[in-house]
């Protein structure tokens, strides 16, 4: 049912806001999704094609392998009962873990590996697209550079293998570079500008010399599977090779046993990878039982010389003793406080222990503050085992060498040579620190035992002066002897461990290829996103669209913002530029919604037997006001109503093509004065449907249509025409048709799905409820049905598809007929 206009009352109304419309019409766009799946289907084809030439021919995949140790912790019963100390600074018990992480994460250990290893030569090969890293191993030659020669770094050097055991060695057409790297000093230095060395066959051990590089090619002793048809070679500078490493190495501990390391090489070759790992732990237990036999070394003649010194205390402590008891006869004293005496005894040996091992601890500061290192005697020797001070000074003895090597090339005021202080300075402070925290821990332990001495000392004052005496000698002697046992009982187990050192990492699963899959890139997970982001793009062109989207797209939307009733729907023209679907197809939908049309206009302009003048309107040219004006009066015609259809389009004349009529007289002659109203009428086929087209277009057509004069032509054909239906000029680009609705009975105004502007209809609808408009109605024309979602909101007609007859042989849309089939599914349940 058509709405109908609220009647008004006397009393003020406020004035009502007219609907707007949403930002983003979801369903409308869901609706153009469907509509362009095509370029889905062409972006998923592509993205999928994509993703199949970067997962085959570009993505480099990125291995990994494993190496598990365990770091035996039996360092710690050399200095038993006192390792306590690592937990008073809050240590664990794996500090012998802490300092071999540290040593294989060092740059030392790991410039060691690339120099002994040659790792900063780099081999790969290439297919006709992707380039696959290689293991020295698996290249039929190694390049074997003369280190004494400046080399061009990061320069690839092609070697294509010709017959005989000969390469020809192709440089790149341009990057020469000036700027080469000496591999003994480790640094650049610039030469003369040179031409580009041309290529070259040699045969292996050959030396290839040019300006900027110098190597000789060494034939691989091993026979392998696969042939190669190039080989690329390219040099790095040595910092550039030990930071690549430290930066795909990581170092873990077991949960549960800490003890156990698991060690992590990633990268693009697996055999490299494996082969690495097992070398570096290699040189690790290497370096580690050398550096342990040397302080055990050093530890044995240092307590060897401790123990000489400390015999002779204790022979002139033995002969006071003696010496006491034969002249003094005080070897028997009376009523001894034999309880206070053995705490005494006990105290100063603890103390004597401390003692001892704060002098081993001032011997190791000493080394380290005199550089001293190949004297260093082992931490053990003063009473703790501390993984990071061992790894500080690791670092140093490494630093120090460095130094004296760059002594010989840089100036004391260069950088390097202020880097390399620096990170001395910071090493230096690092081992001091720990020093000092074990010092400050004895002395505080020394502090408390005199503290304790002194009072049980005050149990011994009743002796007489002789007596005291003795005894005094008789607790030198015992502290003496004590600090001797230590000794003697560290020196045990140094040469113990001299006797059966070995090296204290042991390998529980060496690294191994077993044909690991890659861990990198997530190939699917980029093939996911090449794809998904292909999809996207005509989701967001679509998006993006319906955003920008200013037209009216359906009667769910075009209702929601506006109270003009709707008259009616009318379907797509199938018949192209014929004008007179009336006429033409009289059985068909759009015919029979005009005639729904022009029976819901009695709600506009009510029932009586007054001649009606029917305006017909639009927002701008091309959305169908002409065609509804053609086929709605021809509707009217053919029902027996005398009709006249007047072109007052005075600006763009068309009616008369449509029917035939010649436009040399028409409206604009009438209203001029020049012919008059019999000379402008013209018949048509249907009887009852008159035409009076616009004539020629005048100069001043808005003068004319509001003059009086056409307001008398237009009271004049209410006598002779039951209804009068006006084609007026658009109401969004001139002001005639508002003129003219003010003498009309009912305005029709027309929007064009698809191409109807929202702001237009905006304008409209305030007028409308202004009250500036009355007896206005909407036809919405050019709806195309096989978009799949009908009429559906109480406009339709209840016929189905076949009825009329340019339907017979329409196919609904795939979608439609889902959804029918589910509804009749659901209905026989």
């Amino acid at each position: 049912m058509i709405p109908e206009r609220e009647n008004k009352t006397d009393k003020i109304q406020p004035k009502e806001k007219t609907g707007s419309f949403a930002i983003f019409d979801i369903e409308h766009f869901i609706r153009r999704v469907i509509r362009n799946w095509y370029w889905f289907v062409l972006m998923l084809m592509l993205g999928y094609g994509i993703a199949y030439v970067y997962g085959k021919y570009y993505a480099q995949n990125i291995y990994a392998s494993n190496l598990s140790l365990s770091v035996s912790n039996n360092t710690a019963s050399y200095f038993t009962p006192n390792q306590s100390i690592n937990f008073i600074w809050g240590q664990g018990g794996n500090q012998d873990g802490i300092y071999l992480k540290k040593m294989l994460l060092s740059r030392t250990h790991n410039e060691f590996l690339v120099k002994e290893l040659g790792l900063f030569v780099n081999y790969r090969t290439k297919g006709i697209i992707k380039a696959t890293y290689l293991d020295k191993e698996d290249s039929p030659v190694f390049i074997e550079i003369d280190k004494k020669h400046l080399q061009q770094v990061n320069y690839p050097i092609t070697l294509l293998p010709k017959a005989n055991g000969t390469y020809e060695v192709r440089l790149p057409e341009e990057g020469e570079s000036t700027n080469l790297y000496n591999y003994e000093y480790e640094g650049y230095h610039n030469v003369d500008a040179f031409t580009r060395p041309a290529n070259k066959t040699v045969k292996v051990n050959e030396w290839y010399t040019t300006p900027n590089l110098r190597f000789r090619l060494v034939p691989n002793p091993k026979t392998l599977a696969i042939k190669l048809d190039n080989i690329i070679v390219e040099l790095s500078t040595v910092n550039d090779a030990v930071n690549n490493i430290i930066g795909t190495m990581a170092v873990d501990f077991d949960k549960e046993i800490n003890t156990i390391m698991i060690i992590t090489k990633t990268g693009y070759n697996l055999n490299s990878t494996v082969n690495f790992l097992n070398k570096s732990v290699a040189e690790l237990q290497k370096k580690r039982f050398a550096d342990k036999n040397i302080l055990d070394e050093n530890t044995k003649e240092y307590l060897e010389e401790n123990l000489k010194a400390i015999r002779k205390k204790l022979d002139s402590s033995a002969q006071v003793m003696n010496y006491l008891k034969t002249s003094e006869k005080l070897y028997d004293i009376k009523n001894r406080d034999e309880k206070s005496l053995e705490r005494i005894k006990e105290l100063e040996t603890k103390k004597a222990d401390l003692l001892s091992k704060l002098t081993s601890l001032n011997t190791i500061r000493n080394s380290v503050d005199g550089q001293n290192f190949e004297k260093m005697i082992s931490t053990t020797a003063a009473g703790f085992e501390d993984g990071l001070f061992q790894a500080s000074i690791s670092e140093m003895k490494a630093l120090y060498a460095k130094r004296r090597e760059m002594a010989a090339i840089y100036t004391p005021n260069s950088e390097p040579m202020k880097e390399i202080n620096r990170l001395i300075s910071e090493a230096r402070v690092n081992s001091n620190g720990a020093l000092r925290n074990y010092h400050t821990v004895y002395t505080t332990e020394i502090s408390k035992i005199d503290q304790q001495i002194g009072n049980a000392n005050m149990d011994l004052d009743t002796y007489p002066e002789k007596q005291r005496k003795y005894l005094d000698a008789e607790r030198g002697y015992n502290m003496i002897e004590a600090t001797y046992n230590s000794i003697l009982s560290r020196q045990n187990e140094s040469q113990l461990r001299l006797a059966t050192n070995k090296s204290d990492i042991s390998v529980i699963d060496p690294a191994k290829n077993l044909g690991q899959g890659p861990i990198g890139p997530n190939v699917k997970g980029t093939k996911s996103m090449i794809m998904g982001g292909l999809l996207l793009l005509p989701l967001f062109f679509i998006g993006i669209g319906a955003f920008l989207d200013t037209k009216i797209r359906n009667i769910k939307e075009l209702l929601s913002v506006t109270k003009i009733p709707l008259l009616g729907v009318i379907g797509n023209n199938a018949s192209g530029d014929n004008m007179l679907t009336v006429l033409e197809q009289p059985k068909s939908s759009v015919s029979e919604s005009f005639r729904g049309i022009r029976a819901n206009m009695r709600f506009l302009s009510g029932e009586s037997d007054k001649s009606k003048v029917i305006l017909i309107t639009s927002s701008v040219g091309g959305e169908g006001k002409t065609y509804v004006s053609i086929n709605l009066s021809s509707v009217l015609g053919l029902s027996d109503k005398k009709t006249i259809l007047l072109g007052m389009d005075l600006r763009k004349p068309k009616i008369f093509n449509d029917f035939n009529i010649d436009n040399k007289f028409g409206i604009s002659n009438y209203l001029t004065g020049e012919v008059g109203i019999d000379k402008i009428i013209n018949k048509t086929r249907i009887p009852n449907l008159d035409v009076a087209t616009s004539g020629p277009i005048p100069p001043n057509p808005s003068e004319l249509l509001m003059s009086e004069k056409n307001m008398q032509f237009i009271d004049e054909l209410r006598t002779m025409y039951d209804f009068i239906v006006i084609d007026s000029p658009p109401v969004g680009l001139v002001a005639d048709s508002f003129e003219l609705m003010k003498h009309s009975d009912a305005n029709l105004y027309v929007v064009r799905h698809e191409y109807t502007e929202k702001y237009m209809l905006k304008m409209i609808a305030e007028k409308y409820n202004d009250n500036e408009i009355k007896h206005l109605g909407i036809v919405y024309n050019d709806y195309n049905t096989k978009q799949g979602y009908g009429y559906g909101y109480g406009y339709g007609y209840g016929y189905g598809y076949g009825y009329f007859d340019e339907d017979k042989n329409y196919k609904e849309p795939l979608l439609i007929r889902v959804r029918n089939k589910l509804r009749e599914f659901f209905n026989k349940k």
